[in-house]
């Protein structure tokens, strides 16, 4: 599970014949659900070339902010310009295959046209998979090549490490393309069925952040890739109803407490096409959850999680015989958290992160696994280890670091070193939110920056911090899409709240004109699960805006197991979900009645996934007093949910069937505060539709009232603008009457 109202009476309107116009600085859902996006020209996915000379990225169309091309700057002079026009190569894009609805599903994609791309590591050579075919652009000419053109989806598709190869998955096999012959080679030929190869599996891309399934060695001899059989598996009869009916679909889908796919790893030699099966254990009851390569491709290093994710083990693999050993353990007595943060270096040594102090850093190991020493340390979570610079012994990572009367609510770029264990060196500005990708040599980075009053801009900075180009710089001016609406903009206040010793940030939103002798209402966002929170000193979504316009307070505060924080912090959910995440939320609502402009009769809570379930569990705790909720996608029973999330948390049924009884919607609904308002996907196969159904069943036969909306053919989230506006205009909607200018009025 990764982490996914009133309208104004001038932007309603609706009480007679001859309506007053909205005002033209005022926002509406008609605006924001319409093209060009009113965030802005923002560049994703941004990357420098392996040679520095070129910055690529992703930028949404004007005429439809659904379809993404690939756009390309010089890193000095010169103007950006589109490499790939996804609507000239492919102007009528048709139906993707169900494998890469299912893949773009595990990995929120929902835009279409150019969604992904990559870089050989010689920089000649841009890979672009394109609707279910690959196209090849070439540094040397600005050539783009169509590279194939099947009745099958290519997915995954890989430059290979020296540029001499494209690989690729289709129709469950991995294959091979030479780039000088144009041959097409199929490495593996007995894919089908419930045997796939070259692919990450369900759980692993849903659950583990993993969403491939196969490694090019850095010399292009070898290729390390997994496969997977899902007969054990069990079937979850899914119900897909579409507006142009139903069809059943035979998922498998391995819930809690249940059998997982079989998973093996193998290593393929590419002149002998010899195959050998790396020895992963003689527990075959586990998560394959990292895969690299050691820089002379002497080492298949694999990262091997115990199915009740409390020990993980570094694995050192002989890839010419597939013999492993463990050279490091990390063990946690809830969980291990995974990262992306092991990197190999070329003296054979390599850095990786784990949380033992408490909270994660990073650690550099010799060859064998041996700590030589802490990289970072300090009462602070690195984020995400962003490169190095291996000449100069530089280290580069993100964190949200305070010091002391700080809140962890800014994310910044900090140096550190790999020769001793020093105070880290911001290289950012505070402020805001950075995201960063750093070059392979560690001399420079592309920065995504936002805060409040800042959409997201792009920009090229040397590793100084040194600006030296913008890619996108996104002035808010007379010219941007936003520039009409931000005179009525609420900044953010920030505070905090005490729970159990530990510190709960939050965030408030007041309505524009808002006046603190008056009363308002408050709407209160939502997740609560574990994730990344979502209280940070960023550019907000323009919806937010949509309930201020309609004169809510805005409120979102992470509790405890959500949030970038210390490990404890995270640990507070375990084997009791829906329990103390609802009761720092009941300490929310109780500071929000406290304040004089607060009107305690008139919260409400929404929330999707994670939020979704939140949202059900805090209308039916009484001492939340919520008047209304807004509840997507929940979850509502956990042995219903997935294995390595749920087990993560909760552990199995079959050992804490306390926790779940405990967290199980159900027997809660006779306690419900207020009304509700039900929200799913038709064809959801992450958060089953079963989850919802129950719900209703439930509520039906205890006649309790309630409203539901629901989406035929979305998935786990609502796409599109068309449905997107449906979507909140039936949120203020139901706002409207329950806490808003038609709610029933106090006695």
């Amino acid at each position: 599970m990764r982490n996914i109202l009133l309208m104004s009476a001038a932007a309603v309107a609706l009480a007679g014949p001859a309506f007053a116009q909205t005002p033209s600085n005022i926002l509406t859902p008609e605006r924001v659900f319409a093209d060009p996006a009113l965030g802005g020209p923002v560049a994703k996915g941004v990357s420098l070339s392996p040679d520095g000379e070129l910055v690529a990225f992703l930028r949404s169309r004007d005429d439809d902010v659904s379809v993404q091309d690939l756009w390309a700057a010089p890193t000095g002079p010169g103007e950006p310009y589109k490499l790939i026009d996804a609507r000239a190569l492919v102007p009528d894009a048709g139906e993707l295959s169900e494998a890469e609805k299912a893949r773009r599903e595990r990995m929120r994609i929902s835009a279409r046209g150019v969604v992904d791309y990559s870089w050989d590591e010689q920089g000649r050579y841009i890979l672009a998979p394109l609707e279910g075919d690959v196209f090849l652009a070439s540094r040397a000419d600005g050539s783009v090549r169509r590279l194939t053109q099947t009745p099958g989806d290519e997915i995954d598709a890989k430059v290979s490490p020296l540029g001499n190869f494209v690989s690729y998955v289709r129709d469950q096999n991995l294959f091979v393309l030479n780039l000088t012959t144009n041959r097409e080679r199929a490495l593996t030929t007995d894919g089908a069925g419930l045997v796939t190869w070259a692919t990450a599996e369900f759980i692993a891309q849903e659950e583990l952040d993993r969403d491939t399934g196969y490694w090019w060695s850095p010399d292009e001899k070898r290729i390390a890739l997994e496969r997977y059989d899902e007969s054990p598996v069990d079937v979850i009869p899914r119900l897909d109803i579409t507006g142009g009916g139903a069809s059943v679909v035979e998922q498998r889908y391995p819930r809690a407490g249940r059998p997982n796919a079989i998973v093996e790893l193998y290593v393929q030699d590419l002149t002998s096409n010899r195959r050998i099966k790396v020895d992963l254990g003689a527990n075959r009851d586990i998560y394959l959850a990292r895969v690299a390569w050691s820089s002379d491709a002497s080492i298949l290093y694999v990262q091997r999680l115990s199915r009740d994710q409390k020990t993980l083990d570094l694995l050192a693999v002989n890839p010419a015989t597939g013999a492993s050993r463990v050279i490091v353990t990390q063990k946690g007595d809830a969980w291990v958290g995974l990262s992306n943060d092991f990197k190999p270096l070329r003296d054979g040594r390599f850095i990786w992160s784990n949380e033992d102090s408490g909270w994660r850093h990073l650690y550099l190991y010799d060859r064998d696994g041996k700590l030589i020493r802490p990289i970072t340390e300090g009462q602070y979570p690195v984020l995400d280890l962003e490169g190095v610079n291996q000449q100069t012994g530089e280290v580069f990572f993100s964190a949200s670091m305070r010091d002391g009367h700080e809140l962890p609510i800014e994310k910044q770029l900090f140096r550190a070193s790999l020769n001793e264990t020093a105070t880290p060196v911001a290289i950012t500005p505070a402020g805001g939110w950075w995201n960063v990708s750093v070059n392979g040599t560690g001399t420079a980075y592309v920065g995504n920056y936002s805060d409040p009053k800042t959409p997201q801009q792009s920009g090229l900075y040397n590793i100084d911090g040194t600006r030296i180009r913008w890619i996108e710089e996104n002035p808010l001016n007379a010219q941007h899409p936003f520039y009409p609406y931000v005179s009525r903009l609420r900044e953010p206040t920030f505070g905090t709240l005490q729970s159990h010793g530990e510190t709960l940030v939050w965030q408030m939103k007041t309505p524009p004109g808002f006046d603190p002798s008056k009363t308002y209402p408050v709407v209160m966002q939502v997740y609560g699960g574990p994730s990344g929170g979502g209280v940070k000193r960023g550019w907000a979504p323009a919806t937010d805006q949509l309930l201020t316009e309609a004169g809510y307070i805005v409120f979102r505060m992470d509790n405890r197991g959500e949030g970038f924080r210390s490990r404890a912090f995270k640990n507070a959910l375990y084997r009791h979900m829906g329990t103390v995440e609802v009761e720092d939320q009941v300490l929310a609502a109780d500071y929000l009645r406290s304040l004089p402009y607060v009107d305690d009769a008139r919260i409400a809570v929404m929330g999707w996934s994670y939020g979704g379930f939140m949202s059900l569990s805090m209308l039916a705790e009484p001492k939340m007093g919520l008047t209304a909720a807004l509840a997507g996608a929940p979850p509502t029973e956990w042995s219903l949910y997935d294995t390595a999330y749920t087990e993560r948390y909760m552990s199995t049924p079959q050992d804490n069937p306390e926790g779940y009884a405990a967290s199980d919607i159900i027997p809660k609904l006779d306690n419900l505060t207020g009304r509700l308002l039900l929200l799913h996907g038709m064809a959801d196969d992450n958060v089953i539709f079963q989850n919802t159904t129950r719900v209703l069943n439930a509520m039906q036969e205890k006649s309790i009232p309630f409203e539901t909306m629901l989406y035929p053919g979305q998935r786990h989230g609502v796409r599109g603008n068309p449905r997107m506006l449906h979507l909140w205009r039936t949120y203020l909607d139901f706002l409207d009457r329950t806490i808003g200018t038609r709610a029933p009025k106090a006695d």
